[in-house]
C-alpha cells in the first residue's frame, strides 16, 4: 500500500493527525494536497468508500481555522448525518476548536454560530440561514459539501445547487471541497466549481465482482 509521509501539512495539522495516530496519507490525500488543497485550490474529490475523503475534508478545516483565523462549513444531505459528523469530530477536536450542528427548522440567522469553528449542517438549514443573511457568513474559509453527487438528486438537489451559487457569489474567495464517491460526470462538475479534480481507486480493502448463480458466486478469473 503506497503511502506518503505528512511532511508537507504545517506543523499544527500535523499535531492534530499525530493525535489521533496518523503519521502517513493515503494517495487521495496526498493528491489532494499536491492539487492544491493547503493553498486554498477548489478541489472535487471523487475516490472511492472509505479512502480518505473525510480526512481531505478534515485537513482544509483545520487550515482555515488554524491558520487563516476563519470558519468552516460542512454541508451534508442528512440530519443524521450532521449529527454523526458532530459527534465524530468534536471526539477528535473539541479540545482544539469549537464544533456546532444546526439542522432544526427554526428559520432564523443562528447568530449563535458566530462564536463557533466548525459548522455542520445540512443543505436546506444552510439555505434557510443564508435568506437572512447573517453576518459571519463572511468568516468562513472554507465549504465542505459531502456527498456532491446529489446535485443530480430530484428532491435535495435543486436546493443544493442554488445554495452552491449562492455561496460563490457572496464568497468569491472561498474555498470549495466537494466530496463524492460516485459521479457520472466528476470533470464537468469540477469545471462548474472551478475545482481541481482528484481521482484516484485505491481503497483499503479489494472490490471484488462475482455473479451470484445457485448460491454460489464465480469470481471469474
Amino acid at each position: 500500500m503506497l503511502l506518503c509521509e505528512i511532511d508537507s501539512i504545517p506543523q499544527s495539522i500535523q499535531k492534530i493527525l499525530a493525535e489521533q495516530g496518523i503519521t502517513t496519507l493515503r494517495p487521495s490525500q496526498e493528491k489532494a494536497i499536491n492539487a492544491g488543497l493547503l493553498d486554498g485550490n477548489n478541489l472535487l474529490i471523487c475516490t472511492p468508500t472509505a479512502s480518505g475523503k473525510t480526512l481531505i475534508a478534515e485537513i482544509a478545516a483545520a487550515r482555515a481555522i488554524l491558520t487563516l483565523h476563519k470558519q468552516a462549513l460542512y454541508i451534508v444531505p442528512l440530519v443524521a448525518l450532521a449529527n454523526d459528523k458532530h459527534q465524530d469530530f468534536t471526539q477528535k477536536y473539541s479540545g482544539t476548536f469549537s464544533i456546532a450542528v444546526s439542522t432544526g427548522d427554526l428559520d432564523s440567522p443562528e447568530q449563535h454560530l458566530a462564536t463557533k469553528h466548525l459548522i455542520i449542517c445540512t443543505a436546506e438549514k444552510l439555505d434557510s440561514i443564508m435568506r437572512h443573511q447573517p453576518s459571519w457568513i463572511a468568516k468562513v474559509g472554507v465549504v465542505i459539501i459531502d456527498e456532491i453527487h446529489l446535485l443530480n438528486d430530484t428532491d435535495r438537489g435543486p436546493t443544493l445547487e442554488i445554495l452552491i451559487t449562492w455561496i460563490r457569489k457572496l464568497l468569491p474567495n472561498v474555498q470549495i471541497i466537494g466530496l463524492s464517491a460516485t459521479i457520472g460526470n466528476p470533470q464537468e462538475l469540477a469545471d462548474w466549481i472551478d475545482a481541481t479534480l482528484v481521482q484516484d481507486t485505491w481503497r483499503p480493502v479489494p472490490l471484488h465482482i462475482g455473479l451470484l448463480h445457485n448460491h454460489t458466486i464465480d469470481f471469474g478469473k
